[in-house]
């Protein structure tokens, strides 16, 4: 599950405030420990980078429901870089790290509050259902038509987020329709136990 936009939203750790920014939805995940990387219920589906698995405790947190939609991103930084747009609850697309951080710095000025994009382990953790995980193959399901929007069921554009079947915490999108940015940057996994990686 090592897929990275929370611009989730697929998922930012945000909470919503200003009214001139339509609802930014999170949940809470409770903290605990998990194995990151490839683990059994993927099968032959995992990336050579996503190895060796090993154990991560993460503490606390919260993360956006739903992608970030272009209605947010509109409502916040006043365009809309998006290729399938015109469809304000579809998430945004076409960004950069370097948009997604202006972006929140923006969003921060906006509401006062301190958002920031989920680190990876943080989005890994989430996407698998953190302490209520069922250990499915995708992100809320072993059907991935049931939780995703991909090249066979998409019709090669987005789809407005939390239209498919939310995950064990209620977040939607976590496999499928936009690729999601984390905090960190990307870098080798090793064997030893982390506790809050970044």
């Amino acid at each position: 599950m090592k897929r990275v936009l929370v611009l989730v939203a697929s998922v930012f750790c945000l909470q919503s405030y200003a009214q001139t920014i339509p609802d930014i939805e999170m949940v809470f995940v409770k903290g605990g420990t998990f194995t990151m990387g490839c683990t059994a219920e993927q099968g032959d589906d995992c990336f050579d980078n996503e190895e060796p698995a090993h154990k991560v405790t993460l503490s606390d947190f919260y993360i956006g429901k739903y992608e970030v939609t272009q209605a947010q991103w509109k409502a916040v930084t006043g365009n809309n870089p998006s290729k399938f747009n015109g469809c304000d609850n579809c998430p945004v697309e076409g960004v950069s790290w370097n948009d997604i951080q202006e972006f929140i710095k923006k969003l921060n000025a906006k509401t006062g509050l301190n958002y920031r994009l989920p680190t990876e382990a943080e989005w890994e953790y989430a996407a698998r259902g953190g302490a209520q995980s069922r250990g499915y193959k995708y992100s809320g399901s072993n059907s991935v038509d049931e939780v995703a929007w991909y090249y066979g069921n998409s019709g090669n554009e987005t789809h407005p987020a939390g239209t498919k079947k939310a995950n064990e915490l209620g977040i939607y999108d976590m496999s499928g329709n936009v690729y999601e940015w984390c905090n960190d940057w990307y870098g080798a996994y090793n064997s030893e136990a982390q506790t809050n990686p970044k």
